[in-house]
């Protein structure tokens, strides 16, 4: 699957990744459309063969604070929001650890990773001059190779403790610490705590201050310090930015960030992504840039591709959703450039080549600029369009081989109707497909 890897209408920012036994699953907050706040009051799971990353199964409502979809109410004192949650294994049962907003966290068991998931707990703790407000936010969980449980959180410091493993939510007295992530601007620790681990390191993946950022820091200790080692990926600040949160996994041998990008012109209508990631002899993992891919090696450009899997807006561009069924790229104007990296361009073979765009007209006319591997790149075709809604043909240049393609729109007005036009959408892109 290419990104957002999950269906357009499906929102779900933060999310864990987990495999068990054969399928990965993903565990993450979920956004609303049009909130004005993060996250709802639902929690859902989805899930995948580890052998065949193109079919994601929605597992429905696995916790919730409210009555939602046939799904009754897991807790009886609270209908807040949720925030980040992770899931973990241990002997046999699946524990799910999440904020609730104004609560000490809750942990929830199935029997099953998909769920559904009962409550247990609240945390239970004995630590002197605490307090609440933000400690518990976004749990990331540790299942060590020894058997014991320790649990990461923070909202602009960092905290663990060990838990008990007879009960899974009991913080064992003494283990509690802060500022596990005591590094320096512009990467210090904002939230989203996310541990793995990898051979005999362990690696804590969190947002920094520069909250586009997913950055990552190890440890030989699970208990700290974490040192700062490097980013892994950046979501873009002109996409917009916002916060990121997500982890890494291991699939059938190839790792991978899970993270998460904005949309509808919004930080609260988050959509799941994730890129191809490795981890060098060393430990380091070297960033690596957001692209439209996915799962998948390559992009077919002679399939349709759907605008919303951009992964480059510059200068205006934003990605809405009109409905489930549709999303397009809207308030595009004069000199904003989309990008989709990569596609697969094949061989050439000499025929005559054409891009057709599919647009919403906004009563303007202008060209569009076909470049490949950079904004500034390579101009391989130019068309029109018009104040209709239709399909733009523009013939270009035969290329063969890996690229990145980028649009750019140029209004087309000149003199005393150039300033009236100016800052106004141009056109809307819904999709677009080559031909030869």
């Amino acid at each position: 699957m290419a990104n957002p890897y999950l269906p357009g209408w499906e929102y779900i920012p933060d999310g864990e990744p987990r495999v068990f036994g054969n399928r990965v699953y993903v565990y993450g907050s979920h956004d609303r459309v049009g909130s004005e706040w993060f996250c709802d009051y639902k929690l859902k799971v989805w899930s995948a063969p580890v052998d065949n990353l193109n079919e994601w199964t929605c597992h429905g409502v696995s916790f919730s604070t409210r009555d939602c979809d046939g799904h009754k109410s897991d807790v009886d004192w609270t209908d807040n929001e949720l925030y980040a949650p992770d899931v973990v294994e241990k002997d046999g049962k699946y524990y799910l650890y999440a904020y609730i907003v104004g609560a000490k966290g809750c942990v929830a068991v199935s029997d099953n990773p998909e769920g559904p998931f009962e409550l247990i707990s609240q945390y239970r703790y004995n630590i002197e001059n605490h307090y609440d407000d933000g400690t518990f936010i976004d749990p990331g969980v540790l299942v060590d190779d020894d058997g014991r449980v320790y649990v990461y959180c923070g909202y602009q410091g960092s905290y663990m403790a060990e838990l008990s493993g007879d009960n899974m939510y009991e913080v064992i007295d003494g283990t509690y610490q802060e500022n596990i992530i005591p590094v320096e601007e512009p990467h210090k620790f904002f939230e989203a705590c996310s541990p793995r681990k990898v051979g005999d390191t362990y690696y804590m993946i969190y947002s920094p201050q520069r909250g586009s950022c997913l950055d990552y820091a190890t440890s030989k200790s699970p208990t700290g310090p974490f040192e700062y080692r490097g980013t892994i990926i950046d979501n873009g600040i002109d996409f917009p930015g916002g916060n990121d949160h997500g982890s890494i996994c291991c699939i059938n041998g190839q790792w991978y960030i899970f993270y998460h990008r904005m949309t509808n012109g919004s930080i609260m209508s988050r959509r799941a992504c994730v890129e191809k990631i490795e981890i060098l002899s060393d430990g380091t993992i070297p960033q690596v840039e957001m692209t439209s891919l996915g799962f998948e090696d390559y992009l077919n450009p002679y399939k349709i591709t759907m605008a919303d899997t951009a992964c480059v807006l510059i200068d205006g561009g934003m990605i809405t959703e009109i409905d489930e069924f549709e999303r397009i790229i809207t308030k595009i104007t004069d000199g904003t450039v989309m990008g989709w990296k990569y596609f697969e361009f094949g061989q050439d073979t000499g025929s005559d080549a054409v891009m057709k765009l599919k647009v919403r007209g906004c009563g303007c006319i202008g060209k569009i600029h076909v470049m490949i591997d950079s904004p500034d790149g390579e101009e391989i075709g130019c068309g029109e369009f018009g104040m209709n809604d239709g399909v733009v043909t523009i013939p270009v240049k035969n290329v063969c081989g890996r690229h990145a393609v980028f649009l750019k729109a140029e209004a087309g007005y000149e003199g005393w109707a150039k300033s009236m036009f100016e800052g106004r959408c141009l056109f809307e892109l819904k999709s677009f497909v080559f031909k030869k």
